[in-house]
């Protein structure tokens, strides 16, 4: 068994596993790379890690100084795993959240002994980072890492979640995954790209005007601008819609192949067996998705367990990831 002198090493290589079962042809393998096998709990953890790092190689940063502050907008999983690292580095850290967002968001964050600034939940995550902007412009002594424009974020995937993507899957043909900071759709994409130029990158977005938390939809009028940075358009090779109901059914049809996931996993499930209903029947094609983190932080919701409609009709007014 291997000894490890601290948890932040345990971020990263994270398993793959075989969801097969859900995929709508026999010809298409659906793979799903398990981000909530990382410590804190989700994908955030590579992000807040390279965020963190890259403020430090600059002396933005000093370990150890609890003078400093950090101020980050999050819905949930970037301040989560924010909190984590600031409390093992010695910093203090403030996260400004939907007042909406799940209790177990909430819970985690006070955990690890992040300071929670409350934001208008009818405004969601867009509310968010339109706050911390006009508190750090307020405070220029914070530190605003910014996960939407920090190149250190799609730098965390271009260096390792892609990485062992290729390695674990050579075989790769498609890559989905959600439409959020566009972090690892531009990381991961642009490694692919550059190293298996045939793969294709599928990105899932909600419907405008709908919402399907952690996910977003450019027509809302906010473009993450690592997005435009690493020209996301040419980086795509095709966006899909899945809806708020579609994100629950596919979460709940992720138990069939015994993955206990959250809502944003069953978004871009649904994408993926879209991408694999275009798929020929005489050619073969192997999707890999990123299942961003695991169910527990939303058993509140009830998203598996109460009416399907009823938990749809309630994300209007939670955010549930």
């Amino acid at each position: 068994m291997a000894r490890y002198a601290s948890i932040l090493e345990l971020i990263g290589n994270t398993p793959v596993v075989d969801v097969s079962a859900l995929s709508p042809k026999p010809n298409v393998t659906v793979l799903a790379k398990l981000e909530g096998r990382n410590p804190a709990g989700s994908v955030k953890d590579r992000v807040a890690l390279s965020l963190i790092e890259a403020a430090e190689r600059d002396e933005i940063l000093v370990p150890g100084r609890p003078d400093q502050v950090l101020i980050e907008p999050s819905s949930g999983n970037t301040g989560i795993a924010l909190a984590m690292i600031c409390r093992l580095r010695g910093y203090h850290l403030k996260v400004v959240l939907p007042s909406n967002v799940s209790p177990e968001r909430r819970q985690l964050l006070l955990a690890w002994d992040a300071e929670i600034i409350d934001s208008p939940g009818s405004e969601g995550s867009n509310g968010a980072v339109r706050m911390a902007q006009r508190l750090s412009n307020e405070h220029p002594e914070w530190t605003f890492l910014y996960q939407y424009a920090n190149p250190a974020n799609p730098f965390a995937h271009y260096t390792t979640t892609g990485p062992e993507i290729l390695a674990d899957v050579p075989e790769i043909t498609h890559f989905v995954a959600g439409l959020g900071t566009s972090g690892t759709l531009m990381g991961v994409g642009r490694y692919l790209k550059e190293n298996k130029p045939g793969v294709q990158i599928w990105a899932v977005e909600p419907p405008s005007g709908e919402m399907v938390d952690g996910l977003r939809s450019l027509e809302d009028g906010y473009i993450p601008p690592i997005f435009t940075d690493n020209r996301g358009a040419e980086m795509l090779d095709r966006k899909v819609v899945v809806r708020p109901k579609e994100s629950i059914e596919w979460t709940r049809r992720m138990t069939e192949a015994g993955l206990f996931v959250g809502i944003s996993s069953g978004a871009v499930m649904a994408g993926a067996v879209k991408c694999a209903n275009t798929i020929p029947d005489d050619e073969q094609a192997t999707i890999v998705t990123i299942a961003s983190d695991d169910g527990w932080k939303y058993l509140s919701t009830g998203a598996w367990s109460d009416d399907i409609d009823l938990v749809v009709e309630r994300a209007k007014k939670i955010i549930y990831f």
